[in-house]
């Protein structure tokens, strides 16, 4: 079935669930009900009387399968916006739809099918009983939402259904559901001891263990020698800016609501009001802008590693996946015209490296703007319509895997946004490519060019594992918590079988520990099997029992967490170790 076949489907089914549940709750209000990734959704306004609850959606989804057959069609029908009004007279969130849509203009439409009728722009199967499957549908939670998203408005009940095209993709996609509860990153990484939260510190403020940063590190690490091999530098910036290096860069205007203020301390003669930076690009331009450039230094490649802030709903923080401190892996190039193509693919190929590395298959979003909302966009179309060419010429060069998605442009510069696909078939947006023209602009940031004469330049955003803290619950999620060998908190546990052999194995556990292998020695009176279930249980990538056998023949019994056992001696062992950790082996 094609995407918008799909897409009708799903959004005829948030229409069936309306119904269904009218049925069983006449008080309800419906209010909207979208098409959404993975099936559809209808937030209703239950206030008049009792809501349902996830032992309900049984019987709400029983309703939609018996309404289905009945379905036969769908018909509409354009009103009058007194109409409309009349219609939903008690209904204040229709009446705040019907109204916008009066002062735009725009034609007011309803659809039915059965005995059900919705305000709704269309969008929807023909014939919904015979080309939906009772079977390929399934509802799936309840929770809360905001009307229109915005916390000052009244909370409604959301109910979320799963749609796909036959009975076969919805198993399919249940069946990843219950693989990613398995490996959920907030479930792993309190068993693998991580991260944590506070609620002292505050929601979305993750703090790390030494473990967990220790994979920070690691992650990091890599992005900065992939980076120093094309030429980047490292710079620092501070945590704080004036209210005014945002109004310049345009940020303000844009997200002011999101940012956290800072005033100095009262009393005090400076009276400007300060920012938590939310991003380090405008910090960035002003490194650039702090001497005269030649065309000669150009391209200038800064690239530092910081947290930024940003003020986000309480409710839509979730685990490491949404936080209010980021931990950004940013890079920021500043380079002529004629350099943007070789600055754009070295970033490029840092990013299929680095990607590679986890075994993660990337697709490309062209993260292009809408020209039919220039409003929300700085600049002109002409130079908006030359970078994006630039950036799709580049994209079918590179033979790359690709798509173009409309309006995800970032307000200032179209972007090149990689999505990967994970162990489990589901899609990440990870990095990210931005090509500038406005910010340099904004700042007037200038080289001197072969005539002696200013010369603007372009300015390219860089971010690899973009979000360390997202990356980070992608890659634990991806890899089930089984780090590879040389990212793993301990690479190898020493387990000796008794405690005659525990002198033996200090001795490995020392040997390898002066190698720079992360190991640990588990002398501790517990059975033998419960110091194997306890290196199991940390996902570790290996471990070495130590018995008489091992002892008398002065090796090492190595076993790795897929079962591979093999005997070896002590400096077989380091340097096989050694040898994965310098491949960065799977």
């Amino acid at each position: 079935m094609a995407q918008d076949q799909l897409e009708k489907k799903r959004h005829t089914l948030a229409h069936l669930l309306a119904a269904a549940v009218l049925k069983d709750y006449p008080h309800a209000k419906p209010t909207i009900g979208p098409a959404i990734d993975n099936g559809f959704y209808y937030d209703i306004d239950f206030s008049g009387g009792e809501a349902p609850g996830d032992e309900d959606l049984k019987q709400i989804q029983k309703n939609m399968k018996k309404m289905l057959g009945s379905w036969k069609e769908f018909t509409h029908r354009e009103v009058t916006a007194d109409e409309a009004r009349a219609i939903y007279a008690d209904n204040p969130f229709k009446l705040e739809l019907i109204n916008e849509l009066d002062e735009k203009g725009e034609t007011i439409t309803f659809y039915t099918s059965g005995d059900f009728t919705d305000l709704c722009r269309g969008g929807h199967t023909e014939r919904p009983a015979e080309e939906i499957a009772a079977d390929s549908f399934k509802l799936d939670k309840i929770a809360g939402a905001y009307w229109r998203g915005d916390e000052k408005n009244p909370m409604l009940t959301r109910i979320y259904g799963l749609a796909f095209e036959d009975k076969e993709e919805l198993d399919a996609y249940l069946t990843q559901l219950e693989e990613a509860k398995k490996r959920d990153h907030r479930k792993l990484g309190k068993e693998l001891g991580l991260f944590s939260f506070s609620e002292l510190v505050g929601a979305g403020l993750p703090l790390w263990s030494p473990k967990g940063t220790g994979i920070r590190q690691r992650i990091d690490a890599f992005v900065q020698e992939l980076r120093r091999a094309k030429g980047y530098q490292m710079v620092t910036i501070p945590h704080i800016a004036k209210k005014s290096l945002y109004e310049t860069s345009g940020h303000w205007n844009k997200y002011s609501e999101d940012l956290f203020k800072v005033r100095a301390k009262e009393g005090s003669d400076d009276n400007d009001e300060y920012v938590l930076k939310p991003m380090n690009c405008p910090h960035h331009t002003q490194i650039f802008d702090s001497v005269p450039r030649s065309y000669r230094d150009m391209p200038q490649r800064f690239a530092e590693t910081t947290m930024v802030y940003r003020a986000e709903q309480s409710g839509e923080l979730a685990g490491l996946t949404r936080v209010l401190s980021i931990t950004q892996d940013d890079a920021h190039v500043f380079c002529r015209e004629s350099q943007l193509r070789d600055e754009i693919e070295a970033i490029w190929d840092i990013v299929n490296n680095f990607y590679g590395a986890f075994n993660f298959t990337l697709k490309v979003r062209l993260s292009f703007h809408d020209p039919d909302q220039k409003d929300k966009y700085l600049g002109d179309s002409a130079i908006w319509a030359e970078t994006e060419a630039l950036m799709k010429q580049i994209a079918e060069e590179r033979g790359a895997d690709y798509f173009i998605g409309i309006g995800e442009a970032a307000f200032y510069a179209p972007k090149l946004d990689f999505m990967a696909s994970d162990s489990i078939g589901r899609t990440h947006q990870v990095a990210t490519i931005q090509l500038d023209r406005m910010m340099p602009q904004r700042f007037g940031l200038t080289c001197v060019n072969e005539q002696g004469e200013k010369e603007p330049v372009v300015m390219i955003h860089a971010a690899i594992a973009g979000s360390l803290e997202r990356f980070m619950a992608v890659l634990i999620e991806h890899l089930g918590g089984e780090f590879p060998l040389w990212l793993a908190p301990t690479q190898i546990a020493i387990v000796p079988v008794a405690e005659a052999h525990n002198e033996y194995a200090r001795k490995i556990y020392e040997e390898l520990l002066a190698v720079g292998v992360r190991a640990e020695l588990d002398d501790s009176n517990e059975s033998m099997g419960k110091k194997i279930r306890s290196a199991k249980q940390q996902k570790l990538p290996y471990f070495a029992v130590i018995g008489d056998k091992e002892v008398s023949a002065k090796n090492v019994t190595l076993e790795s967490r897929t079962g591979e056992s093999t005997a070896m001696s002590v400096s077989e062992l380091a340097n096989h170790l050694l040898a994965q950790i310098e491949t960065k082996a799977m």
